[in-house]
């Protein structure tokens, strides 16, 4: 199979779309999410989607399936809280492992078998790794402006039992995503360099970004070529942005990090911002229309959905992204 770096030199790939979002259509009951093998859970488990992995993997390998039939060339497992740390909230730090292999297998399946119907189009698995529920940067208490609620080895810990897992279980990418501050990506990302090292194999990284508001900045206070040049030591395949923000909000973001940066780089926005109810309302249409500035403006070689993108949005990217070239790799302008 050729190497994804290869193909990204050839076409723009797409990225799947939500998975909640489309979890949320089955109307999963608290039963459904235990399952026969948790139903005596001591503590509730309803919103746990990573735990659907073991619960109900036929819906899990649904949705994936769905969005390579809309044209995705790459799907994220269903591990966004896929660590100790997230995985606290149900008390079921002990299940991460298998919460990671399993997703990571069931993608690579469905995968593999999108890849044998259609040879000339790899499909490829990019385990997605959350960027947990603390900060390593910032304090929670606006009181105690020094408290921190997580160290940076207890995040490369849980990192770590989190991507041995993704590889295990199939994962051909790793995804560091929707990252609000930095210094929880670089614990990530350090795990990665150590699980490499260790297993003696190489494998694509994707940083994914997350721009909070109108100011420009991540969470913790980054501009976008801050971020770019804080991730930039690590080798890694592709940069980019997803979430808090619609696709025609992105485009400044993604000019100063395509212009400045020699990674390629990828995007996946939301379905516009969300309305009083906290619902997506862009349609499909609406949102390929926006996107289609990415790719005239040549920014993008990775491009999907995040936050009320569901098969229909990847279809329209899909679409539109054929009559396009990817962006073209260049030297890096700044110094790192």
């Amino acid at each position: 199979m050729k190497k994804i770096q290869d193909i990204l030199q050839e076409r723009i790939l797409v990225l799947d779309g939500a998975m909640g979002t489309m979890l949320q259509r089955y109307k999963f009951t608290e039963s459904d999410f235990r399952g026969e093998r948790f139903k005596d859970w001591e503590h509730p488990l309803q919103g746990n989607n990573d735990l659907l992995s073991i619960t109900q993997p036929d819906a899990i390998a649904e949705v994936h399936g769905k969005y390579f039939a809309a044209g995705a060339d790459i799907v994220e497992t269903n591990t966004f809280s896929g660590t100790s740390i997230a995985m606290a909230d149900y008390h079921m730090e002990e299940l991460v492992y298998e919460l990671n292999y399993e997703s990571a297998k069931i993608a690579k399946k469905v995968a593999e078998e999108f890849t044998g119907l259609e040879p000339h189009k790899p499909r490829f698995v990019a385990g997605s790794i959350g960027p947990t529920n603390k900060t390593a940067s910032m304090s929670p208490d606006v009181n105690d402006p020094g408290f921190r609620a997580i160290s940076f080895d207890e995040l490369r810990l849980a990192y770590k039992e989190q991507i041995e897992a993704l590889l295990d279980g199939g994962a051909d990418i790793l995804l560091v995503e929707t990252i609000f501050d930095t210094l929880n990506a670089k614990a990530a990302l350090f795990a990665i360099e150590e699980v490499k090292e260790e297993r003696k194999i190489d494998v694509p990284i994707m940083v994914s970004g997350t721009i909070t508001d109108a100011s420009g900045r991540t969470l913790s206070g980054q501009t976008a070529e801050a971020f770019l040049i804080s991730v930039s030591h690590i080798p890694i395949l592709s940069v980019g942005f997803n979430c808090a923000l619609g696709a025609s909000q992105l485009v400044p973001h993604l000019e100063v990090i395509s212009g400045r940066s020699e990674h390629f780089i990828s995007a996946h926005p939301n379905a516009g911002l969300p309305n009083a109810f906290g619902e997506y309302d862009e349609s499909p249409e609406q949102m390929a229309a926006q996107i289609k500035e990415y790719v005239e403006k040549g920014l993008v070689n990775i491009v999907g959905g995040c936050c009320g993108t569901t098969p229909k949005h990847i279809s329209a990217i899909a679409e539109l992204v054929k009559e396009y070239g990817p962006r073209k790799l260049k030297v890096a302008s700044v110094s790192v």
